[in-house]
C-alpha cells in the first residue's frame, strides 16, 4: 500500500513585513525545516498577492526548486478576515494535516487538521497595562481559546513555557520549547573594513562612539528608563572622563510601530538629549551584524521578554552586553552579560559605565558570549520542531 504524503501548512504572513523578532523566528524555522524534510508536503500560506513578492519569498526561503513545497497566496482584507474566513476556507478545501501559526487560531477548521500555535511571549498577560485596551480585550478573549484548542503550543524558552502554564493552566506536556537562534548572516566572519564601516555610518547616520539598543519601541521595552540611565551616564562621564562624554545612544526600532512608547520623546526632551539619542530607523538585515559590531556595548532594558534574540546577535559580533535582570534574558545570555535591575536607574547607569571603563570585564563578556551563542542553532531548533512537534502530530 502506497503511503500518501502528509501536508504541513505554515502561516508565513509575517515574512517581508519588517516585524523583527517574530518574523525572523518564522523565517529561519521554516527555511531550515524545508531543508530537513523532503518527505512531507508543505504549503506556505501568505497574504501577499504580487508575483514579484512571492518570487522573492521563494528565493529567501531557498525553496523554489523543492517539489514538495508550494507558496500559497490567499487574498484577505485584514487579520480578522484571515482567521474568520480566508484560512478556514482554505483548510476545508485543501487537505491539511498540520497547520503551524502563531497566537490566534482560525475560527473553525476541519477535524482532520491539527493546529500548532507559536507563542513568543505572554507580555500582554504579565503587563496588560502596557498595551491598548482593544488589544487587551482581543487577546484576553482569543488566547485562552487558542491555547486550549491547539494540538501543541510552541514556546521559545523554558521561562515562556512556565508563564503559559501559570497564566492559562494548560498541560505542561502540551508545550514544546523550541529555542530561537541567530541567522547565518550573524555567524559569518566579518573582516575589518574601515571603508564599509564609514559607509554604514553615513547610511544610518551613526555616531563614532555609541551604545546600542535593537528592538521595538513598545512600553515593555523600557526605553524611557534607558534614556534616563543614559543621561546619568553622560553626567558621570563628564565628571570623571570628559573625553568619553561624546558617546551617543542609538535606538534601532520603528518609531511609527504599533504601540510605540510616546514617553520616549518626553524623556529625551526632559534630559536635553536631542543630539545624543539617534534613531537610524529600520536597518537592513544584511547590514545589522556590522552595525551591531560598531557599537561600544549593547543594552537591553526590557521589563518582559519571551527570549532574547538581540542578545545572541550582540554576542555573535563580540559586543559586550548589559541586560535587564529578568528570567528569560538570564536563560538566553547566562554568564555572557552583566545584569541590572530594570526599575533601578542608578544600577543600570553603573553597569553601562562598567562596560565603558572596565576593559578586562568587557573582554571576559565577549569571550563568554562567543561560547554562549554557539549553543543556539536554527538547524537544531528546526530538527526539534520536526521531531518533537510535527512528526508526532502527523502520526497521531
Amino acid at each position: 500500500m502506497i503511503e500518501i504524503p502528509k501536508t504541513i501548512a505554515i502561516d508565513i504572513r509575517l515574512l517581508g513585513k519588517k516585524r523583527t523578532g517574530d518574523e525572523m523566528v518564522f523565517f529561519h524555522l521554516t527555511k531550515e525545516v524545508l531543508k530537513l524534510d523532503q518527505e512531507n508536503q508543505y504549503a506556505l500560506l501568505t497574504d501577499e498577492t504580487e508575483a514579484e513578492k512571492i518570487k522573492t519569498l521563494s528565493a529567501r526561503l531557498e525553496c523554489a526548486r523543492q517539489e514538495n513545497v508550494k507558496i500559497v497566496s490567499l487574498l484577505s482584507g485584514n487579520r480578522f478576515m484571515w482567521n474568520i474566513w480566508t484560512l478556514p476556507r482554505y483548510l476545508f478545501l485543501n487537505k491539511t494535516d498540520v497547520l503551524h501559526t502563531q497566537y490566534i487560531l482560525p475560527l473553525i477548521w476541519p477535524r482532520r487538521t491539527k493546529i500548532v500555535t507559536h507563542i513568543h511571549d505572554v507580555s500582554f498577560r504579565a503587563y496588560p497595562e502596557l498595551i491598548g485596551w482593544s488589544d487587551r480585550l482581543f487577546l484576553s478573549l482569543l488566547i485562552p481559546r487558542s491555547l486550549s484548542r491547539a494540538a501543541r503550543v510552541i514556546a521559545p524558552s523554558q521561562f515562556t513555557k512556565d508563564e503559559i502554564v501559570k497564566y492559562y493552566g494548560i498541560n505542561r506536556e502540551k508545550v514544546a520549547v523550541i529555542p530561537n537562534a541567530v541567522g547565518e548572516e550573524f555567524l559569518e566572519e566579518l573582516a575589518e573594513n574601515p571603508t564599509d564601516d564609514r559607509t554604514l555610518k553615513e547610511k544610518y547616520h551613526l555616531p563614532e562612539k555609541f551604545i546600542l539598543y535593537v528592538g521595538t519601541l513598545q512600553p515593555r521595552k523600557n526605553i524611557p528608563f534607558l534614556i534616563e540611565a543614559f543621561a546619568k551616564l553622560r553626567t558621570h562621564l563628564r565628571e570623571y572622563d570628559a573625553g568619553a562624554v561624546d558617546i551617543k545612544l542609538v535606538l534601532v526600532g520603528n518609531r511609527s510601530g504599533h504601540h510605540t512608547d510616546k514617553r520616549i520623546w518626553e524623556s529625551i526632551a526632559k534630559h536635553n538629549l536631542g543630539n545624543s539619542v539617534i534613531f537610524p530607523g529600520f536597518i537592513d538585515q544584511n547590514d545589522l551584524p556590522r552595525v551591531i559590531r560598531l557599537a561600544e556595548s549593547f543594552v537591553y532594558p526590557s521589563l518582559y521578554e519571551g527570549f532574547g534574540i538581540p542578545l545572541l546577535e550582540a554576542m555573535s559580533q563580540d559586543v559586550p552586553i548589559a541586560a535587564a535582570d529578568i528570567p528569560s534574558l538570564r536563560e538566553t545570555a547566562y554568564n555572557a552579560a552583566i545584569y541590572f535591575d530594570p526599575e533601578n536607574v542608578a544600577n543600570c547607569e553603573e553597569k553601562l559605565y562598567t562596560l565603558i571603563v572596565n576593559q578586562k570585564q568587557k573582554e571576559t563578556l565577549i569571550q563568554q558570549g562567543r561560547e554562549r551563542v554557539r549553543l543556539f542553532s536554527w538547524q537544531e531548533s528546526a530538527d526539534k520542531l520536526l521531531r518533537d512537534v510535527y512528526n508526532p502530530l502527523l502520526k497521531s
